[in-house]
């Protein structure tokens, strides 16, 4: 076989077993995630170099989908290499949730960060360190429950950071690491209101009010609606179907295409039905 012969067969073989496991609508998702692997077996967007957020996300996407387990175990080889490297609490919560869906059993060095986390004004570091203790059947402590429970809105909503307006992301964050937590109730059923006035017309949802709707905050209140036993109904659905790519990846918006690996990765558990923590 010539050498241009045997590159051609390399790419088809690796393209072919890209999407192993993959099926349905997801499949050709899977497959662009995973051609946009680097020989690290980190993910990047193109022409940039791969990080260990966008790969944690990536690797989120192909558990969900079911994608090749080929790239799955790069990734998680790249995931291994850098937990030292971790400076902020979302960031390590991010690789735990990453690692533990996996299949890692995560480093107990990691999990003791977890439980050393402070709530205090990033709300949102707190809901993800919820998630990745939840993600390896952890107990979360209490207090931070509490802390997120301490931060909704009157409304119903939650924000980024305590004291801040309510955004669609948050609150579709909060429903599900509490919901992890086994929390019920009120709180839940008023997040589940104030989530939904995120919703516009063409059936996604928007970051805040008066924007619009984007693939993200639409694949985030799905997974949030599902985790609180509600159902999404077919429009956001039909709304994300509008942006998909014809090689497998989302666009941001109807107007915008940016960052398609990470806005793909984060589409996929909702087309799959699978809130966060993919346990």
């Amino acid at each position: 076989m010539g050498v241009r012969l045997f590159l051609v067969a390399v790419v088809v073989s690796v393209l072919a077993g890209a999407a192993a496991g993959a099926t349905g609508p997801v499949a050709g998702s899977a497959t662009f995630l995973a051609g946009r692997q680097g020989t690290s077996g980190g993910f990047a967007e193109l022409g940039r170099v791969p990080d260990g957020p966008l790969t944690a996300w990536a690797a989120l996407g192909l558990v969900a989908a079911n994608g090749s387990p080929l790239a799955r175990s790069r990734a998680l080889d790249f995931l291994r290499a850098d937990t030292a490297e971790i400076s902020t609490d979302t960031d390590l919560a991010l690789r735990v949730v990453a690692l533990a869906a996996l299949g890692e059993t995560v480093d107990e060095t990691l999990v003791a960060r977890l439980r050393r986390h402070k709530p205090d004004v990033l709300v949102n570091a707190t809901m993800w360190t919820v998630l990745a203790l939840r993600a390896v059947e952890d107990v979360p402590p209490k207090s931070f429950v509490e802390a997120i429970l301490a931060a909704q809105a009157k409304g119903g909503g939650f924000p980024w950071s305590r004291g801040g307006i309510p955004d669609s992301n948050d609150t579709a964050a909060a429903i599900q690491a509490l919901r992890s937590a086994g929390v019920g109730g009120a709180s839940i059923r008023r997040a589940v209101t104030a989530l939904r006035t995120f919703r516009n017309r063409d059936g996604g949802f928007s970051l805040t009010k008066g924007r619009a709707s984007d693939a993200q905050s639409t694949a985030w209140a799905i997974q949030a609606l599902l985790s609180a036993g509600e159902r999404p109904g077919k429009a956001p659905f039909r709304f994300l179907a509008r942006l998909r790519r014809s090689d497998g990846s989302y666009r941001y918006s109807v107007r915008y295409g940016a960052t398609p690996v990470w806005v793909t990765a984060q589409v996929i558990p909702a087309l799959t039905g699978r809130p966060f923590p993919l346990r």
